[in-house]
């Protein structure tokens, strides 16, 4: 880890922060741990510094402030991960901000938590590969309120001037949490399924975690931006097969996206209130059959001992129902 001894990390009790707090305890590093609510039992071992602070509140700047005394890496998971303008406001802006205002003045660098979903995949054709030179999408035109803040939540950590990576999983899976959104359309036992090729960005979120601490331990150069994907990345077929082993879904009835694409565009007038698939820019970054190119990340974080994505599926399967 260099000269990072100790982290400050938001979002501490979600999907990803808890994978990440478990990474950093692993490699012996102390982490200052934000929480809104009360700090989890698990929290009292040594080396994990509750510090309960709401982001959306500017009342959280001086306590961030203090909080920040010692620490060489902040890895900024909080954000909203749903669509609702307000929440993404609240927790992914303003949160953004606040942290941001309390960091001014300090050393510590920067790890910011994006999204692959930020790339304008309106600019992308059927085959086409992912990189992070693929051009973004804007944020007062993106196709839904996350992707908006996630954009300004970028925009903000590249203004304040701090050494920053911009590290942009893809859809991040493991126990509790093995589906995503770029299959179809689920219907109780049924899956309408509109994609057929392609990769699917997929990241276990224990890579991610690894990969989130291993970059905290790096000064960049400048800003620096990786989009996080496994080196294992299967195609639609392939994904459904394994996820199966759970019992769902248990029919698939196959749609073709470009037997969608026309309705989408006859629809395209309504706007925002269409359901999300049947929005042609929400289509396309959902279901377009593409490649990920994890080459720039493999230089500068290094590789990683990965299981088949068999292996980790079936493993986030059996523990998430035990």
């Amino acid at each position: 880890m260099g000269d990072v001894t100790r982290l400050l990390l938001t979002g501490a009790t979600g999907f990803v922060g808890r994978a990440v707090l478990s990474q950093a305890r692993a490699q012996g590093l102390e982490v200052v741990a934000v929480t809104r609510g009360t700090p989890p039992a698990a929290w009292t071992e040594a080396g994990v510094i509750p510090c309960c602070a709401d982001l959306a509140d500017p009342a959280a700047i001086p306590v961030l402030r203090a909080a920040l005394r010692g620490v060489g890496a902040v890895i900024h998971c909080a954000a909203h991960l749903g669509s609702d303008e307000g929440a993404v406001t609240a927790a992914t802006t303003l949160g953004t901000r606040h942290l941001l205002a309390a960091m001014a003045g300090q050393s510590a660098r920067l790890v910011l938590v994006s999204s692959i979903a930020v790339y304008d995949y309106t600019k992308l054709a059927p085959g086409g590969t992912v990189t992070e030179a693929t051009p973004l999408e804007q944020p007062d035109t993106a196709r839904d309120a996350y992707v908006a803040g996630k954009l300004r939540q970028e925009a903000m950590c590249r203004d304040a001037g701090h050494p920053l990576w911009i590290l942009r999983p893809g859809a991040i899976f493991g126990e509790g949490r093995t589906w995503n959104a770029h299959l179809g359309v689920s219907l109780g036992p049924l899956l309408i399924a509109m994609g057929q090729g392609g990769e699917l960005p997929l990241a276990h979120v224990d890579h991610v975690a690894r990969r989130l601490v291993r970059a905290a331990g790096i000064a960049p150069q400048g800003v620096e931006v990786l989009n996080l994907v496994d080196a294992d990345r299967p195609d639609r077929a392939r994904f459904l097969r394994a996820h199966r082993l759970s019992g769902w879904p248990r029919l698939v009835l196959p749609l073709p996206w470009p037997v969608v694409l026309p309705v989408a565009r006859l629809l395209a007038p309504l706007g925002p209130r269409l359901p999300g698939l049947l929005r042609e820019p929400v289509l396309r970054a959902r279901i377009l059959p593409l490649r990920y190119d994890a080459r720039a990340l493999v230089r500068r974080l290094g590789p990683l001992d990965q299981p088949r994505f068999e292996a980790l599926m079936a493993a986030a399967l059996k523990e998430g129902a035990a």
